[in-house]
């Protein structure tokens, strides 16, 4: 199930700060439309921090329904709190996803024994598949390999989100990898570097603003075309950089706004860009013009 390419859909906000499910039902609907191979919602990207549980369930509802079954739906089930990530884990099994995004329990700073048992105690009582997330630039915390490779056995967790962008440590989870666990690169400017090493795809911020590029990514080096797949990676690199010039979703959200897609604010701390990195993404987005 993990394979190809999967957004990290942004939350689409109203200018009160309200969620706004038309939008979001709208961005379901062109993912599908446009080459994207699952939906992730409620991860960074998504806004998760900020959201209130029952928002979270409306979300969940709402992205489940607009799929219909046609793509995976995977839910962010994270927490620093066990008790939470289980709590919200059930609730979205329970709103149908197909697999859960569990990220490591961040600022606790748990050690590696905590974390396993943190993720066993979650994927122990909700029978869903369920994909790591490892993103030490934001929790503060990472999954050492010898922790992945005894997480790896369970039946549930069928895989991780590699987010920590050291090529090296990804190499070293590539040696555990299988047909029942898997990779997928969390970082957009390494989808093609990930994939050499056996990475089934990609969980992609990008994706919101080029599902069809993202996808084309992955799906050209699974067809052999390593030369046209590496050409994607690299044309839209500079793009790519751009969209993490401030902290994820900031410039991500702008430039959807930029291209009229109507994904509207944030929700505090977050707030609009810096007007000198909004000068540099404007900038970047021009690579899409006559795309």
């Amino acid at each position: 199930m993990f394979e190809g390419s999967y957004v990290a859909l942004v939350t689409p906000f109203h200018e009160d700060g309200s969620v706004n499910y038309e939008k979001l039902k709208e961005l379901c609907n062109w993912h599908v439309e446009n080459g994207t191979d699952g939906i992730v919602v409620l991860g960074t990207t998504g806004e998760s921090s900020t959201t209130e549980h029952a928002e979270d369930a409306a979300i969940v509802r709402c992205t489940v329904d607009a799929i219909a079954g046609r793509i995976p739906v995977i839910a962010g089930g994270g927490s620093n709190s066990t008790e939470t990530s289980l709590m919200k884990s059930r609730t979205f099994r329970d709103c149908g996803v197909d697999g859960l995004l569990l990220i490591t329990p961040y600022y606790n700073k748990a050690n590696q024994r905590g974390m396993y048992r943190h993720f066993q105690t979650v994927v122990d009582q909700v029978d869903l598949p369920a994909i790591l997330y490892n993103v030490p630039s934001r929790t503060g915390c990472a999954l050492s390999v010898d922790c992945v490779a005894e997480l790896s056995k369970h039946k549930n967790i069928r895989g991780i989100k590699e987010a920590s962008g050291d090529i090296s440590y990804a190499a070293k989870i590539a040696r555990i990898c299988n047909d029942e666990f898997v990779m997928m690169s969390g970082n957009d400017d390494m989808i093609v570097p990930i994939l050499s090493l056996g990475g089934t795809g990609v969980i992609s911020v990008f994706a919101n603003i080029c599902p069809r590029e993202t996808h084309d990514i992955v799906a050209l080096w699974k067809a052999g075309d390593i030369a046209r797949s590496r050409e994607l990676q690299l044309k839209y690199l500079p793009l790519i950089n751009a969209l993490f010039i401030e902290v994820n979703p900031i410039p991500v959200k702008e430039a959807m706004n930029r291209l009229g897609m109507g994904a509207g604010g944030y929700r505090l701390p977050l707030c609009e860009m810096d007007p000198k990195n909004r000068a540099v993404l404007h900038e970047a987005l021009k690579v899409l013009e006559g795309a």
